[in-house]
């Protein structure tokens, strides 16, 4: 160990030392002082880290500055010994993955550990090559420290390999790229079901914060203690989409007032009715985000599983409403930094701490979000501009395509529950951001399933535009669209909200017609109107199950323009319904007049109704049928008047009998 401390030079000269030694030591100097004087002169260069005459002036100089302490061995050891607490303690606080493939443990090799070595190692060869009374001359030492200074130097040149070896330039890494997410060309309308009305998300997630945080203000005793996490992770409960979010601590003090009884409740959003709870816990949560210490849920996670590298979390609860917080664990598969995708979910019960590791295929089936929405955009992304190749992306770009922007800068997405998961919906636009799409994806967050619809039509952007012309004096704002199945026709539903955030009215447009657009106060209204927009272009429902019939004598006839679209609406004796004709789909519902007798196969409303088809028999041909013709009148119309003559014509017979 003493020959260790020598031989690094922390060890001071002893008393009474031999002076034999000095005077060998010195002659070794001069002898490589005057070879390396010869070297200079042969090569006719100047070594930058020479500490002798003006080539002091180089990076040696630097080095020199920085004045290294002769310690005894004792002293060292405390040093070294704080040193290995300092790192401790930071790799404590930072808790960065113990993982070449992360570049969080890069940064902290760098700033911890390579930095300060290379550093501590060039100060000793500067210090040994200008000599000192702690250090003397000495030309071995100095090179050897100048050698070791070169290996975090080496270490810092892998990663800096790593990194380029990671580009989509390299060969063979365009393929890999664009195959990391398995793409399946599906057709929309035997894939995506009709919704249920009753299970539409019809707010968005900032209205979602909004009736959370007003919710939370009902509990007093919760409002001074705690806030709602901005989290608000989409998911399907119980069949329904809702957004959850647990409460943090408001404050550092607050904390330390309640981290014996822990976090008492979440809140739960249902994005169809609007519906807001906050949910009470018989079993508070104790590791969450606002946790400062050994509970916080990041730390907490990455220190169990110090080699994973971790995703964005989300906080989700189970069927029986249990709190989890859900950590997907991504791998990166090209280069040292590329190709990231996930492999493997940890999840974490936020009130006892219980982790269950799994593979991303043994995930259990209430877990909606193990893959983030934005690594499924990228994973797309990837594909859509490599999957011919490096070259074409950047020069003939044919086939290239990507996800359509969003607004404000935001990546353009939005979510549809389907068999029980959610999956992140976006439209795909050609590499030139023009405002048509050429199709649709739709990807599945647990499983990473992606199906691409290939529909022509509008951006969402430009849908948002459409509705909001349709309320331009009410300046209300679109949400960014849902996608439906409407007649099996691909359908932008939104919400327009007012100012203050609230919704208001409700939007429903075409995708391939997108000027086509349908407002209503509530989803039915607007539903309603919509499909009597869509029969008026000659699109019918196909679906017998949902048609109704019914045969009856018409009360009223009215026309009327809506939007810019004719329709005729009916109604009948003994029924309150309204019948709603579009034309030119049902045209023959224009020679109907009032006491003719109809057949209508319509789509339920309340009161309006969608007619599907009209069957139109004449008033005197059905009183002929039950023999009722003196009690009934005819159907001949006035069509100066638009009056019934048949009154008269019976005034007349009546009078000729009379006489």
């Amino acid at each position: 160990m003493d020959e260790f401390f020598r031989m690094v030079g922390f060890v001071p000269p002893q008393e009474g030392a031999s002076h034999a030694s000095s005077a060998e030591e010195k002659a070794s100097d001069a002898s490589s002082q005057g070879a390396s004087k010869k070297r200079k002169a042969s090569h006719g260069q100047r070594n930058p880290f020479a500490s002798d005459g003006k080539d002091g002036e180089g990076l040696s100089s630097v080095f020199e500055a920085i004045k290294l302490p002769s310690w005894r061995k004792r002293t060292l050891i405390i040093a070294i010994l704080v040193l290995i607490l300092v790192i401790a303690g930071a790799y404590w606080w930072f808790h960065p993955p113990i993982n070449i493939h992360s570049a969080d443990t890069w940064t902290f090799l760098v700033v911890f550990v390579l930095l300060p070595a290379f550093i501590t190692f060039r100060a000793l060869s500067a210090s040994y090559k200008a000599g000192s009374n702690a250090r003397p001359k000495n030309a071995g030492k100095a090179k050897r420290f100048k050698w070791l200074s070169w290996i975090p130097v080496a270490v810092f040149a892998v990663a800096v390999l790593g990194w380029a070896a990671s580009y989509s330039i390299w060969p063979g890494n365009a393929e890999k790229y664009s195959s990391i997410l398995q793409i399946q060309d599906t057709d929309f309308a035997t894939d995506i079901q009709e919704p249920d009305y009753d299970t539409i998300p019809v707010i968005d997630r900032d209205s979602a914060v909004l009736l959370g945080n007003r919710t939370l203000g009902e509990i007093p005793e919760y409002v001074s203690q705690f806030e709602i996490s901005s989290l608000y992770s989409q998911i399907n409960y119980q069949g329904r989409p809702v957004r959850v979010s647990p409460l943090n601590y408001a404050d550092l003090f607050k904390w330390f007032y309640n981290k014996d009884t822990g976090i008492p409740a979440y809140v739960i959003v249902d994005m169809a009715s609007q519906n807001t709870q906050v949910v009470r816990l018989s079993s508070p949560m104790y590791y969450s985000e606002s946790e400062p210490l050994e509970r916080n849920i990041d730390r907490y996670v990455q220190l169990r599983y110090p080699f994973y590298m971790f995703e964005e979390k989300s906080f989700e609860i189970d069927e029986d409403g249990t709190p989890w917080w859900v950590c997907p664990v991504q791998t990166r598969t090209i280069g040292l930094f590329g190709g990231e995708t996930i492999d493997r979910v940890v999840l974490v019960n936020a009130s006892t701490g219980e982790c269950q590791d799994c593979a991303i295929d043994e995930c259990p089936e209430w877990v909606d979000r193990a893959y983030p929405s934005n690594l499924l955009i990228q994973q797309y992304n990837w594909y859509g501009s490599l999957h011919n190749g490096w070259l074409n992306s950047w020069l003939g770009q044919s086939g290239v395509v990507q996800t359509t922007p969003g607004t404000d800068g935001e990546l353009g997405y939005n979510y549809i529950a389907k068999d029980d998961d959610v999956w992140v919906y976006t439209g795909v636009t050609s590499a030139t951001s023009d405002n048509a799409i050429v199709g649709f994806v739709l990807v599945n967050q647990r499983t990473a399933e992606a199906h691409y619809y290939s529909v022509a039509g509008a951006t969402e952007e430009s849908a948002m535009s459409s509705a909001e012309g349709q309320v331009q004096n009410l300046q209300y704002k679109a949400t960014f669209p849902l996608l439906l199945n409407i007649n099996g026709q691909p359908t932008y539903f939104m919400a327009l909200k007012d100012a203050a955030g609230l919704v208001k009215k409700f939007a429903m447009i075409d995708i391939q017609r997108y000027q086509n657009v349908a407002v209503g106060d509530t989803v039915e209204e607007c539903q309603k109107s919509y499909k009597a927009l869509l029969a008026t272009n000659g699109v019918t429902t196909g679906d017998d199950s949902v048609a109704s019939e019914v045969t009856g004598v018409v009360r009223t006839s009215m026309q009327a323009v809506i939007d810019g679209n004719s329709h005729v609406y009916l109604s009948l004796e003994d029924s309150s319904l309204i019948f709603d004709c579009p034309l030119p789909t049902v045209m023959n519902a224009v020679i109907v007049r009032q006491g003719d007798t109809v057949t209508i196969s319509y789509i339920e409303g309340d009161p309006t109704c969608t007619v599907e088809s009209l069957e139109v028999k004449s008033a005197e041909a059905a009183s002929a049928a039950v023999g009722q013709s003196s009690s009934v009148s005819s159907s001949t119309v006035d069509a100066s008047s638009n009056q019934p003559v048949a009154e008269a014509a019976s005034a007349d017979a009546g009078g000729s009998a009379s006489a």
